[in-house]
């Protein structure tokens, strides 16, 4: 399991590297457009939409969403704002989280949820991909989000005691929460200290940033116990599907590209 794991992990990194820096920014655009509409195709099973055609209808969703964007900037902050307030009434819900509880009107819930945060998540790749430096900023927020990942699967493995949130993902632990910061911390403060970028507002938006993507793997878990799913897909090799791997990813790229003008 950690071999497919950490082979496929290897793949998606070689294949994102490529994507960011090789492909000129309408074929950057499409690639990360094309992710939102498999990603699309598998949160649509969360708001119980499980027949073909209904599936292509929501991906088809974030498809128009996504490309109305592209076509009028202006809609590129309205989108990441959608996605920052679509954050904040999900970490709501996992907050308010009891076991056994079911939220009222779950698959309206969730189609409304997965449409403000995948369409949010595609136009934020794209804005810090378009910042100065944006390749570099893009590759450095991954980083952040999988140190949080490896750093806490390794710490809560070795030391995880305190749960972390037992009625939705009883494997995750405070210890593990605490190493993937510190390997997060490490990693990407390290890299702006080298820069001479790091102070007490980057510190800030690194601990935000580590904060959004644990809630981001929560929501998924959130997500996964409502609907009785328990992987989102099959595409990849020892993750599931693409949400299983890039759940956090979708939490923190929205807040990133806000604060990105500050960092």
């Amino acid at each position: 399991m950690l071999k497919s794991r950490v082979i496929t992990a290897v793949g998606l990194a070689l294949a994102a590297l490529a994507v960011i820096y090789l492909l000129p920014p309408l074929g950057f655009a499409l690639a990360i457009g094309l992710v939102a509409l498999l990603a699309a195709w598998e949160w649509a099973r969360f708001a119980g939409l499980n027949a073909g055609w209904q599936r292509v209808l929501y991906s088809a969703a974030i498809a128009v969403l996504g490309i109305a964007a592209l076509a009028w900037p202006g809609l590129q902050t309205v989108a990441l704002w959608v996605g920052v307030a679509a954050w904040a009434a999900a970490i709501a819900g996992i907050l308010s989280h009891r076991a056994g509880r079911t939220f009222s009107g779950w698959p309206w819930i969730a189609a409304v949820l997965g449409i403000a945060i995948l369409w949010a998540a595609w136009i934020a790749a794209v804005a810090v991909r378009a910042a100065p430096n944006g390749a570099h900023w893009l590759v450095w927020l991954f980083f952040l989000v999988s140190a949080v990942d490896i750093g806490a699967y390794f710490a809560g493995t070795a030391w995880g005691r305190l749960k972390l949130a037992p009625s939705l993902s009883p494997a995750k632990t405070w210890e593990g929460v605490a190493g993937g910061a510190a390997l997060s911390a490490l990693i990407c403060g390290g890299a702006l200290a080298v820069l001479g970028r790091l102070d007490a507002l980057a510190c800030a938006i690194i601990a935000l940033l580590i904060a959004v993507s644990v809630f981001g793997d929560l929501l998924e878990s959130l997500l996964k116990r409502q609907s009785g799913v328990k992987d989102s897909g099959t595409l990849l090799p020892g993750h599931g599907g693409l949400l299983d791997r890039f759940d956090s990813d979708l939490a923190a790229l929205p807040v990133f590209a806000l604060l990105l003008p500050f960092v």
